[in-house]
């Protein structure tokens, strides 16, 4: 079966690196107008006084500071990724057999073999991650070792091959990084309006200048807060929106993959109806053990067995696309290339 170049990928990445690069910069951007709006009527207000100042940020610092905190997440995104899952590398001692399916599929798709990471997790899944396909890290579960047979486990491997050498995991790598930030000032933010209303609840109010002082302190750090956490959000939403469309896709080109490294697309077929029978048994607590943000990255989808007993459907779910195409049409299309090869 032959595994050529899919240029709806390539289309994809490319249009999703573009908005990676720009989505940051605007997101400097607009806290820039924010401030110089919202802003300087809070500080003509605290002070009762105009302010004539203006906040300004020059293009070249926005685009390096933006080009830091992506060097910072190609640097360190993989390290953050294995220690949320608790995964770690293994050797030729300790897991010969596992090594030795990597390299020889490796050598099948034409590609270096990269380092494999074992999670202590009993979730059966897998992952790539890595800034590059040179120095990329394919990541198993214990869970998945035991579960899957050997047809099942080199077509996962060779899934998670065929990411690395479709070089999406590059471009998921530098998508988490929009994401991170943004969440990560919307929690500041949460926590300075909880500090601010705990504060309000235990003052011990004195005379009317220091009341007075303090209300006005109070009320530009909680409308900076709510503002801070308003536009976090709606960055967080726009690259989420994008994270996960991205996401779906390469999914089908590394399906696609997998079956041409194995010549099994059934195989493949077989191993995520078993994942997903697996997980879907699983306690919600193990679950979330493996989740760690990276659901997007798994070989087959967590979030649809997430919150809930009855149909245990990620909440998220109802509100954004789902990281994973559905794994039946997934099923249904590695089928239909097995009949094809035929």
């Amino acid at each position: 079966m032959d595994w050529g170049s899919d240029s709806g990928l390539k289309l994809r990445m490319a249009v999703a690196l573009s908005l990676v690069v720009v989505l940051p910069v605007a997101f400097v951007y607009t806290f820039v107008f924010a401030m110089n709006t919202v802003g300087v009527a809070l500080l003509e207000w605290a002070t009762e006084r105009p302010w004539n100042g203006r906040f300004y940020v020059k293009p070249w610092l926005a685009v390096g500071g933006v080009a830091v905190g992506f060097l910072a997440q190609l640097l360190l995104g993989d390290r953050v990724a294995l220690h949320a899952v608790d995964a770690r590398p293994v050797d030729r001692d300790s897991h010969p057999e596992l090594l030795a399916r990597v390299d020889r599929l490796a050598q099948t798709a034409g590609t270096e073999s990269p380092p494999v990471a074992v999670s202590r997790s009993t979730v059966p899944n897998a992952f790539a991650v890595g800034p590059r396909p040179s120095n990329a890290t394919v990541v198993v579960t214990e869970g998945l070792l035991d579960t899957l047979d050997d047809d099942e486990l080199d077509a996962v491997l060779a899934h998670e091959l065929a990411h690395v050498t479709n070089r999406d995991v590059t471009v998921m790598s530098l998508s988490y990084f929009l994401p991170s930030l943004t969440y990560g000032m919307a929690v500041v933010a949460f926590l300075i309006l909880k500090g601010m209303f705990h504060l309000v609840g235990n003052a011990h109010y004195a005379d009317d200048d220091a009341n007075k002082g303090l209300v006005v302190a109070l009320a530009v750090i909680v409308v900076s807060a709510v503002i801070t956490a308003a536009i976090s959000v709606l960055f967080w939403v726009a690259s989420f929106l994008l994270f996960r469309t991205l996401a779906q896709y390469r999914e089908y080109a590394a399906d696609r993959g997998a079956a041409a490294i194995t010549g099994d697309p059934l195989a493949l077929a077989s191993a995520l109806r078993t994942v997903d029978d697996e997980m879907s048994e699983l306690p919600d607590r193990d679950l979330r053990a493996v989740d760690g943000g990276l659901e997007a990255l798994y070989v087959a989808p967590i979030d649809d067995y997430k919150f809930g007993d009855g149909d245990r459907e990620l909440i998220s779910s109802d509100i954004f696309p789902a990281t994973h195409p559905p794994t039946d049409e997934r099923i249904e299309r590695l089928q239909e290339l097995a009949g094809e090869s035929a």
